[in-house]
């Protein structure tokens, strides 16, 4: 690379990363937080223990109901009697009994693992209560395949890749998370931590050049741009933020929390790991261009490198609209269900959320193909013609004509 595009490109990307680093360490979380009640954020985790399901009875509802007077005596049918034995904790080897109605969603059986939840205040016959399935096998097996298939294919490229996954867990899991629950600006911490996991992602996968720079630059200038509609369109859409279960009840325990600008950050992450694979794929088109064709004009290059783009632009839409639409399904069989207009129905703040995350991450996205196309053209022309050997124009002054 040039000197003087090695200049500009330092000067933009060394303060920013400095002002990441100084943001890490400014609102870096110090400890575990603290609830409205005075429980610790990780308090949930200590009530939860494993269990064995060491016996599994079919017995009639209405038995049950008569033995249990708090029971609901429309229950009809066959239940099924489970007998769990707590294997972890101070009460290990502790039996209790829990009854599943005909339309329990989860059957454990006998000898499966189970979490269960433990309720000191309650009493002790009811302290105990499964609420889950324990999957630490099958979770566990499935990420060692993932981890093979991506060593076995990409080699080198794929293990650095699973060291940029694992950072990306630990920015998420000990900074964002935490800094967020100790009533830190959501917007702020998603735009620190997401900026983080970008640079040690990209440099870590694709190396300290000039090609990786660009695909940087791209990225940030995007983000940008997704804050700012962002958050117009959620200030201006009126949308709180607070349409779940697991947002309400996380205000109430954290009342500090601001529910809006919440929402507002989990748009900048979801959109940023999208974002980074369409400036690299956009900025390696440029490089193969010109390496391909050495006298190929910035204008030529920026032309080439947006057709591949638009192709790009019509998936990654499309695979947000469906990635966003698959995890709302739920809430949109609900509305069919309610017969609901298709104008009530989109406006409604259920699905409006939906809508703004959607479309202000895919203008975000269209966006960067021409910004890091453009960026890329650029740089490959103006400063890579003497720095790279394959990017090298014939030496011996002009062309031979042919005869």
């Amino acid at each position: 690379m040039s000197q003087h595009l090695r200049t500009v490109i330092a000067a933009v990307l060394i303060p920013f990363a400095t002002a990441v680093l100084a943001g890490l360490v400014i609102l870096w979380p110090g400890g575990a937080p603290e609830g409205e009640d005075g429980r610790s954020g990780v308090g949930f985790d200590r009530q939860l223990r494993e269990a064995r399901v060491t016996k599994s009875e079919v017995v009639d509802c209405a038995e049950v109901n008569a033995q249990q007077q708090d029971g609901d005596p429309a229950t009809a049918g066959n239940c099924r009697l489970l007998t769990v034995e707590v294997t972890t904790g101070p009460h290990t080897g502790r039996t209790f009994t829990e009854v599943l109605t005909p339309d329990a969603t989860r059957r454990p059986d006998t000898g499966q693992t189970v979490v269960v939840a433990y309720a000191p205040q309650a009493p002790e016959e009811l302290q105990y209560s499964i609420v889950d399935i324990d999957r630490d096998v099958p979770m566990i097996l499935l990420a060692l395949f993932f981890a093979l298939v991506v060593v076995a294919v990409g080699r080198l490229r794929g293990v650095l890749a699973l060291v940029g996954l694992a950072t990306t867990f630990a920015v998420l899991t000990l900074f964002i998370l935490p800094a967020i629950l100790q009533g830190a600006n959501p917007l702020l911490v998603a735009v620190v931590g997401g900026s983080a996991v970008m640079l040690v992602t990209l440099y870590l996968c694709h190396g300290l050049t000039a090609r990786t720079s660009v695909a940087v630059l791209g990225t940030l200038i995007s983000l940008v741009l997704i804050g700012l509609l962002g958050s117009l369109f959620i200030g201006w859409a009126d949308l709180s933020g607070n349409t779940d279960d697991q947002t309400a009840l996380v205000h109430s325990l954290y009342p500090d929390i601001e529910i809006q600008g919440l929402l507002l950050a989990g748009v900048l992450i979801g959109s940023l790991g999208v974002l980074d694979d369409v400036t690299v794929t956009q900025t390696s088109a440029v490089w193969e261009l010109k390496q391909a064709d050495p006298t190929a004009s910035r204008r030529r290059l920026y032309g080439a490198a947006m057709r591949i783009g638009r192709d790009h632009i019509a998936s990654v839409v499309n695979t947000l609209v469906l990635a966003y639409a698959g995890a709302a399904l739920p809430l949109l069989l609900l509305f069919s269900v309610a017969e609901a207009g298709v104008g009530r129905v989109a406006t409604s703040e259920l699905v409006a959320e939906e809508i703004v995350r959607t479309l202000v991450g895919s203008i975000g996205l269209v966006a960067s193909v021409p910004v890091t196309t453009g960026l890329a053209a650029l740089v490959v022309s103006a400063g890579l013609g003497r720095g790279d050997a394959g990017l090298r124009r014939p030496r011996g002054g002009r062309r031979r004509r042919a005869k």
